[in-house]
């Protein structure tokens, strides 16, 4: 039988441990906070509206997925070098000291299990998705494409983007095993969106890219990177409108969201006036993604 003394030690114990999981907790959502507006939510938005969502109760499902595996990639690209996290983002945990390198890169790969069992649990096309997540992931931090051509480091976002969209829409429908044309269609057409203007993010990073010898689009191209953004997003407004069969009305005004989006990049200066355009890309991001949901009530 316990002792007094020997049970206050175990609840002491108890209670220091518990103390520290609202620390641990937000230190996760510091390493993905920057990506809950550019991956979390429009993501969660195109798989509601590809499925499209079987059941108001899986959302909390979709959310969680793509938000750990985010957790995931988010861990492992800044453990690769956290020296320009300190000049670009320094609140973020590991440049904050709220957890070391060392610890991060052990949390880094103890992840790779943990996505790969919640994904089986939905199915075996789900675990797929995981893995392949995770290989790109690899090849995208650990492997050095982040740093290569901006070709490479475009394209390898779109199919990244791509592995998140999968699974999350195949989590939302009926079928977790199968998607459908119109799914199929909106995560092709994300891909394509996500390699032509995901580049949208490098400009309010430029000091710091320039730093480690990364060689973004607006490093390479100067002035003239900012009609990568208004050109692609103009097209691909234009494209979308008339292949979801969107009505005259919201097509213009569609149309005239993303010329706004691209004119806020071509008159920005400064990190500040970057980072509010690349809020305003976000927004017309996640209205892309639900388009979908436009085709499947009209058809």
């Amino acid at each position: 039988m316990l002792s007094t003394t020997s049970l206050a030690r175990q609840l002491a114990t108890a209670l220091g441990t518990l103390r520290h999981v609202p620390y641990f907790l937000y230190t996760l959502f510091l390493f993905t906070k920057s990506d809950i507006k550019t991956t979390v939510i429009p993501i969660t938005s195109l798989a509601i509206a590809s499925a499209p969502i079987d059941d108001i109760s899986r959302l909390p499902h979709v959310i969680f997925w793509v938000w750990f595996h985010v957790l995931h990639f988010d861990i492992a690209n800044q453990t690769v070098d956290p020296k320009e996290d300190e000049l670009n983002k320094s609140e973020r945990p590991i440049p904050a000291k709220r957890i070391t390198l060392s610890q991060a890169k052990f949390l880094r790969w103890l992840l790779v299990p943990m996505c790969w069992r919640l994904s089986g649990l939905y199915s075996a096309e789900v675990l797929y998705v995981s893995i392949v997540n995770v290989a790109l992931t690899i090849l995208y931090n650990e492997l050095g494409a982040a740093k290569g051509h901006w070709v490479v480091r475009n394209v390898l976002n779109g199919f990244g983007m791509a592995s998140f969209e999968t699974g999350t829409t195949l989590i939302a429908g009926s079928d977790p095993q199968r998607l459908d044309r119109v799914a199929m269609c909106s995560i092709l057409a994300s891909v394509g969106i996500f390699s032509t203007t995901i580049h949208t993010q490098d400009f309010k990073d430029m000091e710091g890219d320039r730093t480690v010898g990364r060689r973004t689009i607006p490093i390479v191209f100067g002035d003239a990177a900012k009609y990568t953004v208004i050109v692609p997003l103009l097209a691909w407004s234009i494209g979308l409108s008339v292949f979801w069969g969107i009505d005259y009305a919201t097509a213009v005004v569609f149309t005239a969201f993303s010329a706004h989006v691209g004119m806020l990049y071509l008159r920005a200066k400064t990190v500040s006036e970057y980072q509010v355009a690349f809020y305003w890309y976000n927004a017309w991001l996640t209205c892309a993604h639900a388009l979908p949901a436009y085709y499947r009530v009209l058809s």
